[in-house]
């Protein structure tokens, strides 16, 4: 009975959330205005911080085979 309890509850919040994707089209644009920007200069933050930080270990193994 819980599988099938499952399978209802989220037949069932599918349907209500494409309802309120429709209805509130608007507000989900507005949103994602402000949203998008701050997910894209987060995620070039994370890059060159993983960029900096692999090119200090590339730095830092070519000084240990210079030192052999």
């Amino acid at each position: 009975m819980g599988k099938v309890l499952s399978l209802l509850i989220g037949a069932v919040a599918t349907v209500i959330g494409l309802i309120l994707l429709v209805v509130w089209w608007y507000e989900l644009l507005i949103v994602l205005r402000g949203v998008v920007p701050a997910i894209l200069i987060l995620g070039g933050v994370i890059a060159v911080v993983a960029g900096m930080s692999e090119l200090k270990d590339v730095l830092k193994s070519k000084e240990k085979k210079e030192e052999k």
